[in-house]
């Protein structure tokens, strides 16, 4: 008999709605996950949510098991956390991440499953694909011992970078936000807190988050000569102007791209996606990071709290969903 599950679907922009979804049967190579935990990585999901993705990058921005196509109906996710089942004894009962939608029980590859560390609990273990974005961040920006580096924008993928920096020895690192409320998680992180108008300058590096023009403005105004922004904002369809004249080329400052679509090119040979993905469950150890998971909703409340995160009226870091 075909089993089913329950899955989020966006509709059409705008608009979620549970379906049901048929399961297919497990083959020898395959592990059946009952989810525990996912979560909503707000910048991204209200992208996909609102209708967002450009049609040029229909094809980069498609998820791991995702279903449908942009801008919907489209199943979209890629926070998850669950047990196995059903699948290879190493795996059976075991507490897994996987990169899927957010969907009740699930059927995929044993080797899209990375088994939890000790001492990662899995309502943490939510983090994990935004820990992965920040790493390879810090794969492609490099930064040196005593280094003065910025963060603009405290959202998921800023937090987790800043948190990270903290722990270079000899690094300074400022989280830069409008919302003064992000001093208090700045301080369980271990970074100072700025206010824009209040951002240290003549940083040797700075990383931007914010998916702000404003926000990328203040990264060039805030290098030291030589310096480089590392850009991990997805601005979606939305166009950015950037004053580029001023000091930009007597200063010979650099903007470069990240994106975790691809190992960095500075580990690409000697690191797999399962090797970043084992790292960034290994760095959840850290308990600091609790301080990004900002709410809990249950499952069946995720059509009615979608909307409330993507206009901001529920305002969240990393919203976490519980599953029955």
């Amino acid at each position: 008999m075909t089993e089913t599950a329950r899955a989020f679907w966006v509709a059409a922009p705008g608009r979620g709605e549970i379906r049901a979804v048929e399961l297919p049967e497990p083959g020898p190579g395959d592990v059946l996950v009952r989810t525990r935990y996912s979560g909503v990585s707000r910048g991204t999901e209200e992208l996909v949510f609102r209708g967002g993705v450009p049609e040029s990058q229909y094809r980069a921005m498609r998820a791991p098991f995702q279903e449908g196509e942009f801008p919907g109906p489209v199943k979209y996710g890629y926070l998850n956390v669950g047990t196995v089942e059903h699948g290879p004894p190493h795996l059976l009962g075991r507490d897994v991440f996987a990169l899927h939608p957010h969907q009740t029980r699930f059927v995929v590859p044993a080797g899209a499953v990375t088994p939890l560390p000790d001492g990662v609990p899995p309502a943490r273990a939510v983090l994990a694909g935004t820990v992965e974005t920040a790493v390879n961040a810090l794969w492609d920006a490099a930064p040196l011992l005593g280094d003065r580096v910025a963060v603009v924008g405290g959202g998921m993928v800023g937090c987790c970078a800043a948190r990270l920096l903290a722990r270079f020895p000899g690094v300074q690192v400022q989280l830069v936000d409008t919302d003064p409320d992000r001093a208090a998680v700045a301080g369980r992180l271990g970074a100072e807190f700025a206010p824009p108008e209040r951002a240290r300058g003549r940083c040797d590096l700075v990383l931007h988050a914010s998916a702000s023009e404003e926000g990328l403005a203040l990264c060039l105004r805030l290098l030291a000569a030589e310096g480089e922004v590392v850009e991990l904002s997805w601005y979606g369809d939305r166009r950015v102007a950037l004053p580029l004249g001023e000091a930009f080329h007597s200063r010979r400052l650099a903007i470069r791209a990240s994106q975790v679509g691809t190992v960095s090119p500075a580990r690409a040979t000697r690191r797999t996606f399962a090797d970043r993905m084992a790292l960034a469950l290994d760095l959840l150890t850290d308990p600091a990071f609790d301080a990004l998971i900002t709410g809990e909703s249950a499952f069946d409340e995720l059509p009615a709290v979608m909307p409330q995160l993507a206009d901001g009226s529920l305002p969240a870091l990393c919203h976490r969903i519980a599953y029955p």
